[in-house]
């Protein structure tokens, strides 16, 4: 009977990290170029009362009998499937086509990557993140530019003052991974490598390595559908109740088994 208390507890658990997923997808529903996460879920331990194979008699083996010990998480999947697209009119607002993250420099040096194309104009006229940090490679915009383009191949270019053709600033490039799904996420719509993740392989919009092209003046919203994650809110309470109910039953086996030893 306390077994089965364990056992219930753990799924109520596990549903409970299920909800918080779901809650944080839910969150996020609104934020440009959010992954949505999956939590995963797998069996634990099992107790052999009969090991199954065992034999039995010289001819015959036991099937077995294994009592399982109930369940734990044990992943959260970020789901890397393409988000919506925004038009925001903005020249340097971006999103990804395809394949691919932008790359940004961290204030400690570090690389990151990031699908939320929403970029600024720093005070020395460098291409930055709302949080400051910068697009690598970094391309700068001379104050007097204007007619800003990027092209679908990330190249930039500008009209300046006293040219009578537009001038070539820079051109961006975009990573991308073996595996995305295993990035680790840090917050402020950043991603860092892992060795899940692999190392990340940077190639220019378009190139032959997989990498998708870019558009301007549009954002990629997050790729959370509402109703699905309605859906999994409602098993993920369904699942937490019925093992609570187990619980319940289980307490109420051992509470008569008591009275009946006093």
């Amino acid at each position: 009977m306390i077994r089965a208390l364990y056992t219930a507890a753990s799924g109520m658990s596990a549903q409970q990290m299920n909800l918080d997923t779901v809650a944080n997808n839910l969150a996020n529903s609104a934020t440009a170029g959010f992954r949505r996460r999956r939590l995963q879920f797998e069996d634990m331990i099992y107790q052999n009362v009969v090991t199954p194979g065992s034999a039995q008699s010289t001819q015959t083996t036991q099937a077995g009998l294994q009592i399982g010990l109930g369940t734990k998480p044990v992943a959260t999947e970020v789901i890397m499937t393409q988000g919506d697209f925004n038009q925001t009119g903005n020249n340097l607002d971006l999103a990804i086509q395809g394949q691919g993250f932008f790359q940004v420099t961290r204030p400690d040096g570090a690389i990151a990557y990031t699908r939320a194309g929403s970029f600024h104009l720093n005070n020395q006229g460098q291409i930055v993140t709302a949080n400051g940090d910068l697009l690598t490679p970094q391309i700068t915009i001379p104050s007097n530019a204007s007619n800003v383009q990027i092209s679908q191949y990330g190249v930039v270019t500008a009209t300046i003052p006293g040219q009578t053709q537009s001038s070539q600033l820079g051109t961006l490039q975009l990573a991308t991974f073996a595996n995305p799904g295993g990035l680790n996420s840090i917050g402020g719509n950043l991603f860092l490598p892992s060795t899940s993740s692999g190392t990340a392989i940077t190639d220019t919009p378009g190139g032959t390595t997989g990498v998708g092209t870019l558009q301007q003046g549009y954002l990629e919203n997050s790729n959370v559908d509402a109703v699905e994650e309605f859906v999994q809110m409602i098993m993920a309470q369904r699942a937490y109740e019925s093992n609570s109910k187990v619980v319940k039953t289980a307490d109420d086996m051992y509470g008569q088994i008591n009275n009946l030893v006093r």
